[in-house]
């Protein structure tokens, strides 16, 4: 479907990447991974059209389309957020004109018998069977599906683009790519700015799409459910596994220690080799020996390995001060902007060297009452910081603190003390500023680099609560795995924003769900919070101590909480036919969803591009639709009774 071929990419000098082939098929999920640096943001730009290679070339088909979602983009004003998502159906719009140009000359004109009159018909009926196949008539269903799916009310529709944060700019123009349903789509790290509901909807969406995806992500947890091939760019090639992402980690390792044992057989070769030529050089008996070994050593191709595994590095907060048993109680606490709640009645306590996450949807208030709880904003009720608390705060903004006129290596020399600054290079290493980038200058570092930095300035400050605001978002798969190792090692108390399952997993005892204007608490770890949220059935009838302590809400008599043995019961029936419906439902999809792609290949030649298969694809596809909506309604019902 898409050919990459013998593709290489200098940067002044320097070989980024060298004869990069491969291809992507129809349905491929691929993962494409490698160290900051090696060349997969470039890589995406060059299919995408954006950037040409020094050498080789990219081939598609012809009308072959491509969506392209960048870490960075510019936004435009002027337009609803329904407005913006609508742009990705222009060409439906472009037709209801031409549609309605061709119906008017229709009734204008008497030429009835005419071979011109006909031929407009002709045209017409073509059109309008196109416009019909391309979801003409039901596009407005589809974008509210999918912007509700990222995130947005229908309160939200009609609000100004200008009036939401650059997340949340994002998620529109992820909602258009999506919507244009083009024949890959190309991902830059697309979850950085999603919380764990939309993140859940997008897998769900990209499994039952029926085109490409190539995407660069940095969630392990959602490369895992997503993506069926894993390409990694390391050490200037490519390496190719049809494998998800656990087990190219795993496939990964066992081919690194290969190379190790391949370069330590080569470098004693050589050693060999040198040996050899040395001590025969200057006889003349073993001249036509020692020169064959002279060529033997200039035609040997040096054998790489990946780059440095640090992965077993572990780093240490710096060691602070006891604080009080109580570092933060919230008594009744609430927070408004005007007339909007953002929530209310929050009460909680958390214990010295506990780590708990704050996780919700988007706008539902979770920074806004780490803010509260730095001092930074006014709110109702009483936050009580314990006794010696010391706090260090990592924003989503932090990266602007930095002095871009220091390099990397003395922003964190000036904070060092102690013997870590014997150990400032191996921490700059580990997290991916090894050799001469740690000479660089602060202010020509990338987002995402200054993100790190920041990080590593964070690791040194002396504290004993660490409030963490998605931190995840910048770092690679191996500085998460250092920092979470970290912050597990760490003795004082932490509260972590993010949406990063995999990171939060392993990490915190405790979730707080925010919601409503509500926070919930929810004893044990991140997927034993989403196994209750997503799988907690009422007929169980869980006792208060093992259900979900609501922190604003008077706890209810047991009596209350609990359903009658008939009304289990018919639960128990209803939702055993709703889970056969679901299934029959995906049953259905992926038979129409393989109809549709059989009918295009026919439809694509000459021959096949008749009438008849045309109104069978538009048959086709309305079904598809209409199976689509069943599915989604029936995944609610179950959602719903499961609360």
């Amino acid at each position: 479907m898409l050919s990459i071929d013998n593709i290489s990419v200098d940067f002044g000098g320097t070989n980024l990447f060298h004869d990069v082939s491969f291809i992507v098929n129809r349905k491929d999920r691929i993962a494409l991974v490698g160290k900051n640096g090696a060349g997969k943001s470039t890589l995406l730009k060059i299919i995408a059209g954006l950037q040409s290679p020094t050498t080789g070339t990219t081939s598609r088909p012809k009308d072959f389309t491509v969506g392209y979602l960048p870490q960075v983009m510019q936004h435009n004003d002027g337009r609803t957020v329904y407005e913006e998502a609508e742009l990705a159906f222009a060409h439906i719009h472009e037709m209801e004109a031409k549609l309605e140009r061709m119906n008017n000359s229709l009734a204008e004109r008497t030429d009835y018998d005419s071979e011109e009159y006909h031929r407009l018909i002709e045209d017409y009926t073509h059109l309008n069977e196109q416009y019909t196949i391309m979801g003409g008539s039901h596009y407005e269903a589809e974008i509210e599906r999918t912007l509700q799916g990222l995130g947005f009310s229908r309160t939200d529709f009609n609000r100004s683009t200008s009036e939401f944060s650059g997340g949340w700019r994002m998620r529109i123009e992820l909602a258009k790519l999506l919507l244009q349903h083009p024949d890959i789509l190309l991902l830059d790290e697309p979850t950085n700015h999603l919380d764990i509901e939309s993140i859940q909807w997008l897998e769900q969406f990209l499994a039952r799409s029926s085109n490409a995806v190539l995407l660069v992500s940095h969630d392990r947890a959602f490369l895992n459910a997503v993506t069926n091939r894993t390409i990694e760019i390391s050490c200037g090639i490519i390496y190719d596994y049809k494998l998800s992402y656990d087990k190219f980690m795993q496939s990964r390792k066992e081919r690194r220690e290969q190379q190790i044992r391949a370069y330590e057989n080569q470098q004693k070769e050589i050693a060999d080799i040198k040996e050899f030529i040395e001590r025969f050089r200057y006889k003349p008996t073993k001249a036509v020996q020692v020169q064959s070994r002279i060529k033997q050593l200039e035609k040997m191709v040096p054998i790489e390995i990946d780059e440095e595994d640090t992965s077993r590095l572990r780093l240490k907060f710096a060691p602070a001060t006891r604080s009080g048993n109580y570092p933060i109680i919230c008594d009744g606490v609430g927070k408004s902007f005007g007339n909007h709640t953002v929530f209310s009645g929050v009460n909680f306590t958390i214990n010295r060297g506990e780590k708990v996450a704050f996780v919700g949807r988007n706008g539902e208030g979770k920074t806004t009452l780490v803010r509260c709880i730095l001092g930074e904003l006014q709110y109702s009720g009483t936050i009580t910081i314990g006794h010696n608390v010391q706090t260090a705060y990592f924003a989503q903004h932090e990266a602007q603190t930095l002095d871009e006129n220091l390099t990397v290596f003395q922003t964190i020399d000036n904070i060092a003390t102690g013997d870590i600054r014997l150990r400032i290079r191996d921490i700059l290493g580990a997290f991916m500023f090894g050799g001469e980038a740690s000479d660089k200058p602060v202010k020509v570092l990338s987002g995402g680099e200054r993100s790190r930095l920041a990080m590593i300035r964070l690791l040194l400050r002396q504290m004993n609560l660490l409030i963490l605001d998605e931190p995840t978002n910048h770092l690679d798969m191996q500085s998460k795995d250092i920092l979470k190792e970290a912050i597990r090692d760490f003795d004082g108390t932490v509260i972590v924003v993010s949406h990063d399952r995999e990171f939060l997993d392993g990490l915190v005892t405790k979730v707080y769900e925010f919601g409503d204007g509500k926070v919930l608490e929810h004893l044990g770890g991140i997927y034993e919070y989403l196994a209750k949220k997503n799988a907690n059935n009422i007929n169980e009838a869980l006792t208060l101590s093992k259900s979900p302590t609501p922190t604003t809400e008077a706890p209810k008599q047991a009596s209350e909480s609990r359903l009658s043995y008939e009304a289990e019961k018919q639960l128990q029936k209803q939702r055993r036919k709703l889970e056969k419906a679901i299934e029959e439902d995906e049953k259905s999809v992926n038979e129409l969803e393989s109809a549709i792609a059989a009918l295009e290949a026919v439809m694509s030649t000459p021959e096949g591009s008749t009438e008849e298969n045309f109104t069978k694809y538009a048959s086709l596809k309305r079904q598809l639709d209409t199976a689509v909506e069943e599915w989604e309604s029936h995944m609610m019902e179950l959602e719903n009774i499961n609360q």
